[in-house]
């Protein structure tokens, strides 16, 4: 049976490179979002470079649903040898007016989700010595002129989840790594082409960022690399 690479918050940039590269590798896929026919039309092309590919819709900012998901990919595709957290909830742009769902929406995605995931994935991953590999951004660290951009940009929210999330990268980094499981995190700094942040000023090619990503999995040693 393939290893399986569960990509979680599919969409066309760095996810869809990334199960592209791990795919050729021998990895069979599992593209994960809610919207099933913008998946279904991304699975084409990688089922027709030879990529066993099955989507599967799911809230990922909801624990049950997060939970239901890996049972259900473990059932179609079997055990889970990666996780590729690419979700998101880019909302609360302006923390003044935020609302407290946006709020907790932003860290119900990006924290709560994909620690749900790894719990539930846990077994398989320590019987593969698998790995969970998350994509960043660079707003997450203090920086005064990114501040000044995300304060003014409506990225407010986007920052705090990913500097919320870098942290939790690293922590199961360490907590995991003594079980065999690899956790790690590429830093996105630029907006990738392609994308919906991509206003035709795009400056980063989806698929360097995957091979970084097959890089830092060949490696198994940091816990945060930042790209470019």
């Amino acid at each position: 049976m393939k290893p399986t690479l569960v990509v979680c918050g599919h969409g066309p940039g760095i996810s869809d490179a990334v199960a592209r590269r791990f795919g050729k590798e021998g990895f069979a896929v599992a593209l994960v979002a809610r919207n099933v026919a913008r998946m279904t039309a991304a699975a084409t092309p990688l089922k027709a470079a030879g990529i066993d590919t099955q989507v599967f819709s799911c809230d990922l900012g909801a624990p049950e649903s997060v939970r239901s998901l890996i049972r259900e990919v473990r059932a179609s595709l079997g055990p889970i040898a990666i996780l590729h957290w690419n979700a998101f909830a880019n909302n609360a742009g302006d923390l003044l007016t935020a609302s407290t769902e946006e709020l907790r929406a932003a860290f119900d995605v990006s924290v709560v989700g994909l620690v749900t995931a790894v719990q539930e994935s846990l077994p398989d991953l320590k019987a593969r010595k698998g790995a969970v590999l998350v994509t960043g951004g660079a707003l997450a660290y203090y920086n005064p002129g990114m501040e000044a951009y995300a304060s003014r940009g409506g990225r407010m929210g986007l920052s705090i989840e990913k500097a919320a999330q870098l942290k939790t990268v690293g922590l199961l980094h360490q907590r995991l790594a003594p079980e065999g499981v690899y956790v790690g995190e590429v830093v996105v700094g630029g907006t990738v082409k392609g994308t919906a942040f991509d206003t035709g000023h795009g400056n980063l090619d989806a698929s360097d960022i995957a091979e970084r990503f097959w890089a830092i999995y060949q490696r198994r040693t940091e816990a945060s690399v930042n790209f470019p």
